[in-house]
């Protein structure tokens, strides 16, 4: 599989992964607010713009951190450039919306969801490399492995 078509399974697996999880913070807010209060379905807009999120901070991670893997990232730099994710799709969608939206609250609002996103991206990813190599014995073959 060609480096291009892998980055774009990767956009694609990481923007189903935040739409998935911005579609319940959508449920969350529709049953906060009642289910006749919106043109638009929270939780169906919310998963869209958690995709496109999820795909503007994959591209920003094939930019920024090409040399690294993504378990090698440190967290702060990770919610630093899921924030700018956040803040880049917030323009995007004041830019679509035309001037009834308001970008003081969209930029800030979805800064701290693609933040909590990147880093909960990270996270799990952390967690099952832990998961896949088991202990500590499997970790030092594989660098065993790579050396011989």
């Amino acid at each position: 599989m060609t480096q291009w078509m892998r980055r774009i399974r990767g956009a694609i697996g990481i923007g189903l992964a935040w739409a998935a999880a911005w579609f319940g913070a959508g449920m969350a807010l529709l049953l906060v607010v009642g289910i006749g209060a919106a043109d638009v379905p929270f939780p169906l807009f919310f998963g869209l713009l958690g995709f496109l999120a999820g795909a503007t901070f994959s591209g920003l991670l094939g930019v920024l951190a090409r040399r690294r893997r993504f378990d090698q990232l440190s967290l702060p730099r990770v919610a630093a450039w899921g924030a700018l994710g956040g803040v880049l799709l917030a323009g995007v969608v004041y830019l679509s919306a035309g001037p009834g939206a308001e970008l003081l609250v969209l930029g800030p609002v979805f800064a701290l969801a693609g933040a909590i996103s990147a880093t909960a991206t990270l996270a799990l990813a952390r967690g099952e490399d832990r998961r896949v190599l088991g202990d500590g014995d499997a970790a030092a073959d594989r660098r065993v492995g790579a050396d011989g």
